[in-house]
Formats: C-alpha cells, sequence, structure tokens
C-alpha cells in the first residue's frame, strides 16, 4: 500500500497557524498587557500629548484590523473541519438523516424550517419519553407518506361505498 503524502501547508496557512496559536496564549495576553501598562505609565513622561495617545490608537487599530482577517481565516478552517466531522458521522450513523448533510450551504429561511420541524420531533421525544426512539426528516417524511397513502385509500374506499350504495339504491327502485 502507498502511503499518501500530506501536502505542505502553504505559506499564508503555516503563518496564521503560527500566528494563531501565539497571540491565544498567555503568554501574548501578558505582553500586550505589559504594552498597556508600559503605555500608561509613561503617560505623565510625555504629558499625555496627542503623540502619546496617537501611538497607542494607532499600534491596536492596525494590530485589530489584521487580527479581524486572522481570526475569521481561521474560524472558516476550524467550521469547515468540524462541519466534515459532521458530516461524517451523519453518513455513518444508520439512524441519521443523510439530507442533514450539507445543511450549511442553505439559506437561513430553510435552516429555520429544519429547526422548526425539530423543535417539534423535540415535543413528540418529551411525551414519548423514550430517549432511544430515533425521528428524523426521513423517517418524519415516510410516515408522512404512509398517512397520505392511508387517505387516498380511504377516499377511494369511501367512494366505492357511494357508489355502491347508489347503485343499490337504483336497484331496489
Amino acid at each position: 500500500m502507498s502511503k499518501k503524502v500530506k501536502k505542505p501547508a502553504g505559506f499564508f496557512e503555516r503563518f496564521a497557524n503560527t500566528v494563531t496559536i501565539i497571540t491565544g496564549s498567555s503568554f501574548a495576553f501578558l505582553a500586550a498587557l505589559s504594552i498597556i501598562l508600559a503605555w500608561a505609565i509613561t503617560g505623565p513622561l510625555f504629558d499625555f500629548s496627542e503623540t502619546w495617545q496617537l501611538i497607542i490608537n494607532t499600534g491596536t487599530t492596525i494590530i485589530t484590523f489584521l487580527m479581524v482577517f486572522l481570526i475569521q481565516k481561521t474560524q472558516n478552517k476550524d467550521n469547515k473541519a468540524i462541519q466534515l466531522k459532521l458530516n461524517e458521522l451523519i453518513a455513518a450513523s444508520e439512524k441519521a438523516s443523510n439530507r442533514m448533510v450539507d445543511i450549511e450551504n442553505l439559506t437561513e429561511e430553510e435552516l429555520d424550517k429544519i429547526h422548526q420541524f425539530y423543535q417539534k420531533l423535540s415535543a413528540l421525544a418529551e411525551k414519548q419519553r423514550d430517549i432511544h426512539s430515533s425521528h428524523s426528516i426521513d423517517a418524519a417524511e415516510h410516515l408522512h407518506s404512509q398517512k397520505v397513502t392511508y387517505q387516498r385509500l380511504n377516499k377511494s374506499t369511501q367512494k366505492n361505498n357511494v357508489t355502491a350504495q347508489r347503485r343499490k339504491s337504483k336497484k331496489s327502485e
């Protein structure tokens, strides 16, 4: 068997991962706190001048601006990894609905409809008091199609009964 060689991450990928790890550390927080304290302590030395204020304002603005994009990139990557893991669990679970795979691509309105469906299922599960019973979109649709079939048969039977009664009443006349 051949081993799959993992493709090395690009420069930005490595950079973003490294910066994310560093900036999320206790050391980074303490360094930032130290910078703020040093800036505050030096205020009287610079007579709290506009330049003194501009230094911290400019520095924090630039760092914040860059960190927004870095955090978003990290969030996107983490979100994709979580979605793939969830998709794998759904695909591997016998009772889970495969329709839930890739629902993150639906509109907010479509997600709200699915959310409402699961709220109803939650209410049903509470009534049953059986945590092992399975409810999924596919199971609900299957039950719905059975109900529709039953209703059609019922209507057909009722029609046949009405027709039979009419024939009997015509014969008896």
